[in-house]
């Protein structure tokens, strides 16, 4: 997803973050992301995430969350579809309109 996310809140230097997901990339690279969300759209549900990376900072990133054999992990899976993507950031958008300034493109 490429919306633009302003004016997030940023952490005290040195603040330890509890809400921090490492995913690996295709090519296996590590990639840390701050949880912002979890949504529920038309059954199932849907992880907003935010970069860690100051390059990337003003976009989130939105993965489908799918089940897996074991109960202590989970899986993302890449979001294809663009009617999915902006219904569950419209969702988000409307949650977090006095946390965050949003930008339309």
């Amino acid at each position: 997803m490429s919306d633009d996310v302003n004016n997030v809140p940023n952490n005290e230097e040195g603040e330890e973050l509890d809400n921090i997901i490492v995913l690996n990339d295709e090519n296996g690279d590590e990639i840390e992301f701050e949880f912002l969300d979890l949504i529920e759209y038309d059954g199932e549900e849907y992880v907003v995430l935010l970069p860690n990376d100051e390059e990337e900072a003003d976009e989130v990133v939105i993965l489908k969350l799918e089940d897996t054999d074991s109960e202590d992990e989970e899986s993302y899976v890449s979001v294809e579809d663009e009617d999915v993507l902006q219904a569950v950031f419209d969702i988000f958008k409307e949650k977090f309109k006095d946390e965050f300034n949003f930008m339309d493109e």
